[in-house]
């Protein structure tokens, strides 16, 4: 034991004295051992052995007994240079973001740990000595805008004499899944860094400023969430913020680079989840949105108490993967969540539609701060694509969904996704997109034509033989579709008495304040002074971001209501005088 001992700190480069050994020696009860005690020859010796060994300090013990710089001669630090921690103060780091609300909640966790290492943000480009790019891979066009804005970024760190070197790092999908384009095409980047390895962003910075080589980490983990680090908003004014719940998914659509670019699903632990709603109430905001790639699959199996509950999927939906029991399911979480503050509204995205089963949909209705605004990607409305697509469900088995939500949920507000063109799609097949647009009438649509993206099942397995022309002619038939139904959909809003959380001013008009209702749906109306409801004085003010606005609907625009403001008034006021069901 003593010589272990000796040579662990002689690998410090640290000096000990025999007397010094000594103490440690005696610490580990190896010190002034009787000479018959180190013979075990015999049962009976053995057995004394062993007796003077049960009073001897185990490791745990040992080492919060002892620490070396009690020691005298021993310097404090003898951590190895590789483990001290660095710390960057003076550095500025720069961010900017593209793609979904998952990536903007990425970026603010790559934050929380570089300014945990002493870095400080810059909203100046040219005041950076870091920039790095949070990038999206879900389409063609999203990763042509990082394409050219590399070019730019090039062009930046060759103006040396002006600028300095700052490091450009590439952060997200797009760095898992174009490692090696990235490196061979754009010698600019010095960092790539994919959706799980953020925590070794301080590390791969050190590394490239003393070695001038780029560095990578694009590991995928079965395990990472992030939930012990707290993530630091970029726009603390905002009166919202995202919550990641869970990382991954396990669907496997056809067309979907998800599963390769972030990995199977994992599901944030929901005490942490519970302690950063709760902070950000502190905080003053006033609305959450729980963010997941497929968000309503949500399952925390460290809650023990829901070993048994079973992953019930909406009626006529199924799963390629085999459904796995047990943990906290969405439906406790929603619930949950909405409990810690009364005036503070909640939503989530993205879910799937399988994963809506009827304690989901309770769930919304039963909470007044629970949004009803649900998204549905539909993705097609043919029964034959959505089998290639691998969604797990039919046309049919979708469109009795939809109606079941608009039972349960009578003022509920539908959204979709909808890609045109994908592999063998037919005119037949289009027409049935349209016709369950028209059946459904989404208050909300996000549109794309087909873009296939390498290592997905599509990419292997089927051919994109839709050309380009006839996909663009079907995008904007399906987005006249949605536009035409919005005209019958938007104007049932005139006449309602609705609630709105104020964003600010109107970007189009400076006269017009703006905010969205519980259907998540543009509202503006005239900015002026209008009355607080139930404040014990007579008192009226300008309403301003963050505050809940009664307003009553008087016009609808293409994708948007006009409202007359009413007073500002609390969400709970609200739907207990004034909401009706």
């Amino acid at each position: 034991m003593m010589i272990l001992l000796t040579t662990r700190i002689a690998k410090h480069d640290v000096n000990l004295t025999s007397s010094m050994i000594a103490k440690f020696a005696i610490r580990l009860g190896c010190a002034n051992t009787p000479r018959k005690y180190r013979h075990t020859g015999s049962a009976s010796k053995l057995s004394s052995v062993k007796e003077r060994l049960a009073h001897v300090p185990d490791l745990k013990k040992f080492l919060s007994a002892t620490s070396v710089q009690n020691v005298p001669g021993i310097v404090e630090d003898i951590v190895p240079p590789y483990m001290q921690e660095q710390l960057h103060h003076g550095k500025k780091v720069y961010f900017e973001t593209y793609g979904c609300q998952m990536n903007v909640n990425d970026a603010e966790y790559a934050w929380a740990i570089l300014q945990n290492k002493g870095y400080a943000k810059t909203d100046d480009l040219h005041q950076a000595d870091v920039i790095l790019l949070v990038t999206c891979s879900i389409r063609e066009k999203a990763e042509e805008k990082i394409w050219s804005r590399l070019e730019y970024l090039k062009q930046l760190k060759e103006c040396s004499a002006v600028y300095g070197y700052p490091k450009v790092g590439i952060l997200g999908c797009m760095a898992e899944r174009l490692k090696h384009k990235i490196l061979d095409k754009q010698r600019a980047v010095d960092v790539i860094a994919g959706p799980d390895a953020y925590r070794d962003l301080p590390r791969l910075l050190q590394e490239c400023s003393e070695s001038s080589s780029s560095t990578i980490n694009v590991m995928l983990s079965t395990d990472e969430t992030y939930a012990d680090i707290m993530p630091v908003r970029f726009d603390k004014k905002s009166k919202k913020a995202f919550v990641s719940i869970m990382r991954g998914c396990n669907n496997m659509c056809s067309y979907c680079i998800v599963p390769f670019t972030r990995g199977q699903e994992r599901s944030r632990p929901a005490s942490s989840i519970l302690d950063e709603v709760r902070m950000l109430s502190e905080q003053g905001v006033k609305q959450v949105t729980l963010l997941g790639q497929n968000v309503n699959s949500y399952r925390d199996t460290s809650e023990s108490q829901y070993t048994s509950s079973s992953p019930n999927l909406s009626k006529g939906f199924k799963t390629i993967y085999k459904s796995r029991y047990g943990g906290m399911r969405f439906a406790d979480l929603l619930d949950k969540v909405s409990h810690i503050d009364p005036e503070m509204r909640i939503r989530f995205t993205s879910p799937h539609p399988k994963d809506f089963p009827d304690e989901v949909l309770q769930a919304i209705k039963g909470r007044s701060n629970i949004c009803k605004q649900i998204h549905m990607p539909a993705q097609s409305g043919s029964s034959d694509v959505l089998e290639r697509m691998r969604r797990g469900y039919t046309r049919e088995s979708y469109m009795e969904l939809a109606d079941k939500i608009r039972d349960v949920i009578p003022n509920a507000c539908l959204s979709t996704d909808m890609i045109s063109g994908f592999c063998g799609e037919t005119e037949h097949d289009h027409r049935d997109t349209i016709t369950l647009m028209e059946h459904v009438k989404y208050e909300m649509a996000f549109m794309f034509a087909y873009s296939m993206r390498q290592k997905t099942h599509a990419y292997h397995r089927m051919k994109d033989d839709v050309p380009n022309d006839i996909k663009r002619r079907r995008l904007n038939e399906i987005i006249s579709t949605f536009t035409n139904c919005l005209t019958n959909v938007l104007p049932k809003n005139i006449g309602q008495t609705q609630l709105v959380l104020v964003d600010g001013l109107d970007r189009k008009s400076s006269s017009h304040v703006s905010g969205r209702n519980d259907g998540n749906l543009k509202v503006k109306f005239p900015v002026r002074d209008i009355p607080v409801y139930k404040c014990h004085q007579s008192t009226e003010r300008t309403p301003k971001p963050g505050d809940y606005v009664m307003v009553k609907i008087v016009n609808s625009l293409v994708s948007s209501l006009v409202a007359e403001p009413m007073c500002i008034i609390s969400l709970s006021e609200f739907h207990n005088q004034f909401a009706t069901s």
